[in-house]
């Protein structure tokens, strides 16, 4: 790991080079081919002693980036020709065990430039009660009710975008983003005509297995998480269509570096996430917007290694039309600020690696059941979303200003 590894950790939270790992890709591959062979849509496995059946789905993907203005987005993607460095693969099963209780999980590899490499994982688990609408647990490793869209993450077909808006959803950040392991209380309150609530809360932790870093100055020997907690209030507003809601998160991490020989120094964080979410859905169009701030606070025992506590600021605003049962476009502004005091009144700031402007544009292609494909272009303003790593340790402050990013993904899905 570089010195400005922790920069990244600190910043932005963005810490794909410490990835969750289970090895086993071929096995999920036979898994997934022996579901879709069984059946190419939901199966339903009935045991008739028990009366208990079980859903299978899955999904395949590939995509394809290319960036220019030499500037490497996710992946390899400035170099000639792109990269093709943009794959997932999931499997999910879910029971109804009884009248009150569910059980689910899902097996997921990804390959995203630096993350993943096709190592498969359990990328979510849970056993849930549901006592009463408005009572249920949840427990295992449970998804994170964080913003609008962060469960559909690993969704493609539930979405226009190939990228979720990267201020809130980053995708480097899948692996810490995505779940947490514990426990959740979650339930549904009508208030009649005002509306309904859902609300979720959480409290867990995240499981982190440290992977080579041959080479580096600065070597992670262990990285534990005392805490993760939250939870989402979303309001379905008496307007049809329309919800409003909140979320906040709090986490932990703490790190050991060896920096030297026979040196071992400690660094922890914690850090405050939220967010507040608007979306409005009526007949084939839908408008969303959401704004967080993210709040870091760094401690170390080597002055090297502490940073100064960073405010962060996001938001976006997006929308998409059903034109035909085939075919969606969309597009969204999302605009990321590292720093929140560094921008002025007109959401600008002077220095490139201080903010990253993000137009983007989709074409969504059905098909049929099955199959989709999706186009999307991209212009940015800024370089405060660039990994320095990515792109030969140069610094964000030196790469280009104004780039353009293209993606094509390509899902097959039951």
């Amino acid at each position: 790991m570089k010195q400005c590894g922790m920069r990244k950790y600190v910043h932005s939270l963005r810490w794909h080079r410490v990835v969750l790992r289970t090895r086993g890709i071929p096995w999920l591959v036979l898994l997934m081919l022996m579901a879709w062979g069984s059946k190419g849509r939901a199966a339903d496995l009935n045991a008739s002693e028990t009366d208990v059946s079980v859903e299978v789905h899955g999904f395949v993907s590939q995509g394809f980036i290319k960036s220019t203005g030499g500037n490497n987005y996710l992946a390899d993607s400035a170099r000639d020709g792109g990269s093709l460095e943009f794959t997932e693969v999931g499997l999910n099963f879910t029971s109804q065990l009884t009248e009150r209780l569910r059980v689910g999980m899902q097996l997921f590899a990804r390959d995203l430039g630096p993350v993943g490499t096709y190592s498969a994982k359990m990328d979510w688990f849970y056993l849930d009660y549901r006592w009463r609408d408005w009572l249920g647990l949840r427990a295992g490793r449970v998804k994170l009710p964080y913003g609008l869209y962060n469960e559909l993450a690993d969704i493609d077909s539930a979405r226009v975008p190939i990228l979720l808006p990267q201020s809130l959803y980053p995708s480097a950040s899948r692996d810490y983003l995505l779940a947490q392991t514990g426990m959740e209380l979650y339930g549904y309150l009508s208030l009649h005509a005002g509306g309904a609530l859902d609300y979720r809360l959480y409290l867990g932790t995240i499981y982190v297995d440290i992977p080579s870093q041959a080479g580096s100055p600065i070597q992670v020997s262990r990285v534990k998480s005392p805490y993760i907690g939250g939870g989402r209030l979303i309001w379905e507003t008496p307007l049809e269509g329309l919800r409003v809601g909140g979320s906040v998160q709090a986490l932990r991490l703490n790190f050991n570096f060896v920096t030297s020989p026979g040196m071992m120094d400690t660094n922890s964080f914690s850090a405050v996430l939220w967010a507040t979410s608007a979306e409005y859905a009526w007949r084939d169009l839908l408008l969303s917007a959401e704004y967080g701030r993210w709040y870091v606070h760094d401690e170390s025992s080597n002055p090297l290694l502490l940073q100064p506590d960073a405010v962060s600021e996001r938001m976006y605003v997006m929308a998409s039309y059903r034109l035909r049962p085939w075919f969606q476009p969309g597009a969204y502004y999302s605009v990321f600020f590292p720093h929140v005091s560094w921008r002025d009144n007109t959401f600008q700031v002077s220095a490139r690696e201080d903010v990253q402007h993000d137009y983007a544009a989709t074409l969504r292609f059905d098909i049929n059941t099955h199959l989709l494909v999706k186009v999307e272009g991209h212009y940015m303003h800024g370089t405060a979303g660039l990994d320095s790593g990515l792109n030969g340790g140069t610094a964000a402050a030196q790469l280009t200003q104004d780039w353009l990013v293209g993606l094509v993904k390509l899902t097959a899905y039951f």
